[in-house]
This record gives C-alpha cells, sequence and structure tokens, in this order.
C-alpha cells in the first residue's frame, strides 16, 4: 500500500511539473507581455519605473510622455498615462552583435506604460524573448537574449510590485508580408565612408521629416563596441522612429502597440563588408503580434511601411 501510494504522489508530482510547464507556454504564446499593476495612490509612474530599469543597468534612450501631442493633435486621448520607454543593457547589445548583425532591431527595445483614462491601475508592454528571436530570426534559446529579458522582468517586477501578467483578449496572427525590412546600398569607396554615410543620413533624415516621421532617438552604437574594444563594424548607429497618428490609433484598442514604439531602424556597414545595410521591423508585425483586423488600423499601418520602403528605396538606388 505504501508502494502505490508514493507511486501515486510520484505521478502527481510529474503531473504538476507538467501543467507547470503548460502554464508557461501558454504565457509565451503572446509576443507582447504586459504586466499590469494596482496604482490607486499613483506611486508608480513613467518616472519610477524609469528608476528600476536605471537600477537594473539599462541605459534609457526615452521615456516620452505622447498624451500631450495626443491632445494637441487629435484633441483627444484615451489614457491618463501614455509614455513611450525606450532602452538597452550595453553589454548585452555589444556581445548579440559579435554574432548577430540585426541587434539594432531591438537596440533599443521599445514598451509603453499607460493608464486608461479613468483606471487606478498602470501597465508595462513589451516584447518576449521569442517574440524578438522570431523577428530577429536567431535561435529562441539565445543565452544572452533570455538573460537580457530576465532582466528585463526583474526590473518589471521592482517596478511594479504584485503585479499581474495579463492574458491578452486575442492570439498571434499570421503575418501577411516580412517581419523585417532591408536595403543594401553599395558604397563608392568602402574605405572611406564617413562623407558617404554623413550623406545618406542627411537626405535620410530630410525625407523622414517630410513625410511626418518623428526621430525620437539617435544611438550611435558603433562609438559604444569601439570604446568597449570590438572592432567589427566600420560603423552602427539606430534611429528610433515614430509616426504619432499610427500610436494614436492603434493604441485605442490596443495600448500594447508601444513594444513597437518607436521603431528602431539601424544602418550598419562590417568591416569586411563593401555595402551598408538598412533594416527596421516591418509594419506586419503589428498586424500579427496585435492580431490587426480593423480597415482603418490596417490602412495606418500599410501607408507607414510604404512611405518608410519608398524613402529607403530612393535613398539606396
Amino acid at each position: 500500500m505504501k508502494l502505490i501510494i508514493k507511486n501515486m504522489l510520484v505521478v502527481s508530482l510529474l503531473l504538476t511539473a507538467v501543467m507547470a510547464k503548460e502554464s508557461v507556454k501558454v504565457e509565451t504564446t503572446q509576443d507582447i507581455q504586459v504586466y499590469t499593476a494596482e496604482n490607486k495612490d499613483g506611486k508608480i509612474t513613467p518616472k519610477t519605473i524609469q528608476t528600476a530599469f536605471e537600477k537594473a543597468g539599462f541605459h534609457i534612450t526615452a521615456n516620452r510622455d505622447m498624451n500631450t501631442p495626443f491632445k494637441k493633435q487629435f484633441k483627444e486621448s484615451s489614457f491618463d498615462v501614455y509614455n513611450l520607454f525606450t532602452f538597452y543593457k550595453k553589454d548585452a547589445v555589444l556581445e548579440l552583435a559579435k554574432k548577430y548583425e540585426n541587434v539594432g532591431l531591438f537596440a533599443p527595445m521599445s514598451m509603453s506604460i499607460y493608464t486608461k483614462k479613468g483606471e487606478k491601475s498602470i501597465s508595462v508592454s513589451s516584447l518576449s524573448a521569442e517574440a524578438m528571436a522570431k523577428i530577429m530570426k536567431i535561435p529562441a534559446d539565445d543565452k544572452v537574449l533570455l538573460d537580457l529579458r530576465a532582466l528585463v522582468v526583474k526590473a518589471l517586477e521592482e517596478a511594479l510590485p504584485n503585479a499581474k501578467l495579463e492574458k491578452l483578449p486575442y492570439q498571434i496572427a499570421k503575418a501577411p508580408g516580412e517581419l523585417v525590412t532591408t536595403f543594401s546600398m553599395e558604397m563608392e569607396d568602402p574605405e572611406d565612408w564617413e562623407d558617404e554615410l554623413d550623406e545618406a543620413k542627411m537626405e535620410f533624415e530630410g525625407e523622414l521629416a517630410t513625410y511626418g516621421f518623428i526621430v525620437a532617438g539617435h544611438n550611435n552604437l558603433g562609438e559604444e563596441f569601439k570604446e568597449a574594444k570590438y572592432e567589427g563594424y566600420d560603423f552602427y548607429e539606430v534611429y528610433s522612429i515614430c509616426k504619432l497618428p499610427v500610436i494614436f490609433n492603434i493604441a485605442k484598442t490596443r495600448p500594447e502597440a508601444g513594444a513597437f514604439a518607436p521603431c528602431s531602424l539601424y544602418l550598419e556597414k562590417k568591416k569586411s563588408d563593401k555595402a551598408l545595410t538598412i533594416a527596421f521591423p516591418s509594419v506586419y508585425n503589428w498586424v500579427s503580434s496585435l492580431a490587426i483586423t480593423d480597415k482603418n488600423d490596417l490602412k495606418v499601418l500599410e501607408d507607414a511601411q510604404k512611405t518608410m520602403s519608398d524613402i529607403l528605396t530612393s535613398l539606396t538606388e
């Protein structure tokens, strides 16, 4: 009898372990992770969240209040708080850059910090490690990426005491296009690239302003790599780019969309290459990860995708 009970106990423990693993799988089937905490006293703010990430060793590139421009341009907002927060971990980005040229897609990473109008809670959205790996086309079990995500979660737990991971009311949809849009441009003199890069950046920034894109930040990762004694790239620069109508419209029903905004667009050239590469996460990530079906929202996204692609086509031809 004791043996039977013992065996039943073992089976029970094994089943519990399997169920626990399945529970984790359910959580990670969503590309976007949303943590929400009660905030009746208003003590948790975008600033206190930033402080928690700084303490965890992250470099903060922006913590931008979007509610003010929402109200100014569109005369309304669905939120009491809506911030777009961008950040990265310098040493982790360097280690990833040694293996993956497209690390700039998430250097910086993006989050939205929000409180819906009239509510007494605060939420933070971010991409899972699996989602970043899928978009970058790298192994999902990359240790540096998993450790980076674990540190993000730890900072979130510090910033949002007693927060709960939300189950979003939709499933990931099939992406209608490539998850990353990539262009390349042959350089006239790959050994003397400085002037050509400056000219390309000036033209690019001018076109962005013309078509209503905002440069929300700029990181010169190449200089940081050189300071760390890594000489694998001639240059590596990342623009954080946002188009206000896109995030305003999508955030009305998908406030967690800030996990993709602003978009990180990178320009890089490895020392062994003769061409520079430009790439950014396509809007099809929004369509897929956020399961967007509304025709107006899809049009806003497609227009932004087409305009950016046209700008880069003109730049690289």
